[in-house]
């Protein structure tokens, strides 16, 4: 939430052609009530894209998977796994994992009038509700509902004590359960998340599972993704580079600009493609610094791409003031 917005995915994107892409996690009652551009528009160049959903009421999130298939969105996602406390306290996110039946039912309802894909995303245990066996139940009661391609944060969840931040890092990653939850249900597409880091573990966890989602990974150093295509989907091309990703998205900023958004809307997640990279901190220094301006334009980002690309003095050094 907060980071995978249509800016960074229409980013992500020239980096993948083939990899999912997923929204951040939407209300039921935002996607029925709130500002559906805002919300949930995207662009063509997205696809494939998921829209992943949060709440626990069968006929609100039925609704709200109606209309994200009205829109084009290629798959529907729940989110059985988010562990705040305020998504708690709407009763949905990873204390739905000590309710099956009822994640049954929002998959039921949400199934019910389209042919897109519905999915789960949880983890695979909360709090005391740890045993092997609770995840491979609710897995079973939830496929039951004909959900059938389920997303696993190899980690459990403790709802009460850990902020969600310590929820991604304290408990122990146990890939080995997912990759017996698999074994035991191989009629299911099961796909791995949390802790991956590099393409290589990918590949490496894809010898156990169907797929695997990257999340921090993949937005704190998006250069990884440029390697998907051809190393997961044995597509025979070059990989992209850095900078034809960044050349690619600049028509992006100008249309962008031109409808009065700010040019770090977009630029914000960017800025770690160069990470560990000769001038990266040269890069990241210069949008950080001359994008947040009111007045920035697209050539703020060309001279960002000259700096790193060339170590080259450019006129965008002047147009941050511009």
């Amino acid at each position: 939430m907060d980071w995978t917005d249509r800016h960074c995915r229409v980013f992500h994107r020239h980096l993948t052609k083939h990899a999912l892409l997923y929204t951040e996690m939407v209300t039921a009652d935002a996607v029925i009530h709130g500002n559906r551009a805002r919300l949930l528009g995207f662009s063509d160049v997205e696809h494939p894209i998921a829209l992943q959903l949060g709440g626990s009421e069968p006929a609100k999130l039925a609704e709200a998977a109606r209309i994200g298939v009205d829109l084009g969105y290629n798959e529907i996602n729940l989110n059985v796994g988010c562990p705040s406390d305020r998504v708690q306290e709407g009763r949905f996110g990873a204390c739905l994992m000590s309710e099956p039946e009822l994640v049954a039912a929002c998959v039921a309802a949400m199934r019910a009038h389209h042919s897109v894909p519905v999915t789960v995303k949880c983890r695979i245990g909360i709090d005391e509700q740890d045993e092997e066996e609770d995840l491979r139940r609710f897995i079973e009661v939830v496929a039951g509902a004909g959900c059938t391609r389920f997303i696993v944060h190899a980690r459990k969840a403790w709802l009460k004590g850990l902020s969600p931040k310590e929820n991604r890092e304290v408990p122990p990653l146990d890939y080995a359960r997912v990759y017996r939850l698999k074994a035991a249900h191989p009629g299911l597409e099961i796909v791995l998340n949390g802790g991956i880091e590099t393409i290589d573990d990918a590949r490496a966890h894809l010898d156990h599972v169907d797929g695997v989602m990257l999340g921090r990974a993949a937005y704190q150093n998006p250069a990884i993704l440029a390697d998907v295509d051809r190393v997961i989907f044995g597509v025979e091309a070059e990989s992209p580079t850095r900078a034809a990703a960044l050349n690619a998205i600049v028509p992006y900023v100008e249309q962008h600009l031109s409808r009065g958004g700010r040019l770090s809307n977009v630029t914000r997640h960017v800025l770690g493609l160069y990470h560990g990279q000769p001038r990266g901190k040269a890069f990241r220094r210069h949008l950080s610094e001359g994008a947040t301006l009111a007045s920035a334009t697209a050539d703020v980002l060309r001279a960002a791409i000259a700096l790193v690309e060339h170590g080259a003095g450019y006129p965008g050094d002047r147009s941050r003031a511009a």
